[in-house]
């Protein structure tokens, strides 16, 4: 890219909290320029292991880069041809770009030993390749909610598991495209132990029938009573891994652009499969975002599956609108609060009635 125009942009300083703070040296610890530029200062790296030269032809050699922002793998056929083909143009690519190969970080290994790749080790077994959860990454899970719950002896149950489900949704939503399941059972037997021994400390002079019934009911799974906005008791569960499937991740063509109208076809049917999937149990749901086309009327933006939605009554049911699909929409919350608005714009609600009129 344009070096001056890089330059600047890192010297450029970011605002937070309407304060604007200098960025002199360096990126921050864990923010999105960092592997942005590794992005940006790798790219060509592929084309040039393709052009190096090696013994035999590329699909002889089983030359491949796996690349994510500054973490690679490189996998060719034979140690020699890595070590004394392969090594030396990377080394040179990178010294180009002012880079070095850390030596610490680096190493070549064979795939029947198997290696640890962004949290995730890989490894041959038997001849048959698979790709699960890394020890390290186990543990690293297991020790933050140790320590999560041993820091917490007298928390109510409620605040354990507010904190307890976030750690353990992202990590099992990581992990779930690849062989888990045996790990995700071992992670939810680990945390039932720990909270079991939590339980048991916190009542002593109560009996173990009493805890299980207290904390874990019928179905053995740690809960706790809270009261929601409307002061109604609900119950709130601790997500256990195991409730997630394994689902395979259908890998994107290398040369699809999201940017270009003749891929725009490919990109909604990766859309259209992924949401089938996630709403599967939902069946209202799915028919409703299927004829909405995933658009919300209202902002026209698409209703993504990271996003909370709303079902909306096009005729209010205290006009005698029916809770049937014909008259259901779904909206973005904030579309849906701009509706019941004082003073909403009646256009709002007459897209709404487009929406399924069109469908």
């Amino acid at each position: 890219m344009d070096r001056r125009i890089l330059r600047q942009w890192l010297k450029a300083g970011y605002i937070d909290q309407n304060a604007l703070y200098p960025t002199e040296a360096g990126t921050p610890q864990g923010g999105v320029i960092s592997p942005v530029l590794a992005n940006l200062t790798l790219d060509g790296l592929e084309a040039v292991i393709a052009t190096l030269p090696h013994r035999g032809t590329k699909r002889q050699a089983k030359l491949h880069l796996i690349r994510f922002a500054d973490d690679y793998v490189i996998t060719g056929n034979s140690r020699e041809l890595l070590e004394e083909d392969i090594a030396p143009g990377v080394e040179e690519f990178l010294d180009a770009r002012g880079l070095e190969v850390s030596p610490e970080k680096t190493r070549i290994t064979n795939l029947e030993e198997g290696f640890d790749f962004l949290g995730q080790n890989i490894r041959r077994y038997k001849g048959k390749l698979l790709i699960t959860p890394s020890k390290q990454s186990v543990k690293e899970l297991l020790g933050k909610m140790r320590t999560i719950i041993t820091s917490n002896p007298t928390a109510p149950a409620e605040h354990l598991i507010l904190q307890l489900n976030p750690l353990l949704r992202g990590w099992v939503n990581y992990h779930r495209h690849v062989v888990s399941k045996n790990t995700f059972q071992k992670i939810d037997h680990a945390t039932f132990q720990t909270l079991w021994r939590w339980a048991k400390r916190r009542h002593r002079a109560k009996s173990s029938h009493w805890v299980k019934n207290r904390y874990f009911g019928q179905l053995w799974r740690f809960h706790a009573k809270v009261k929601d906005n409307n002061g109604n008791h609900k119950t709130i569960y601790l997500y256990r891994a195991t409730d997630v499937p394994i689902r395979r991740h259908i890998k994107i063509q290398a040369r699809a652009n999201p940017y270009h109208p003749a891929w725009e076809h490919y990109f909604e049917q990766r859309i259209q499969t992924k949401m089938a999937l996630h709403l599967q149990s939902k069946p209202r749901l799915l028919y409703l975002w299927q004829a909405q086309n995933g658009i919300c009327p209202v902002c026209q933006e698409k209703l993504l599956e990271d996003a909370d939605w709303e079902q909306h009554h096009i005729l209010p049911r205290v006009k005698g609108g029916a809770d049937t699909l014909d008259n259901l929409v779904l909206l973005h919350p904030t579309c849906h609060h701009q509706i019941h608005s004082p003073g909403s714009i009646s256009s709002i609600a007459a897209s709404c009635q487009r929406a399924f009129a069109a469908a």
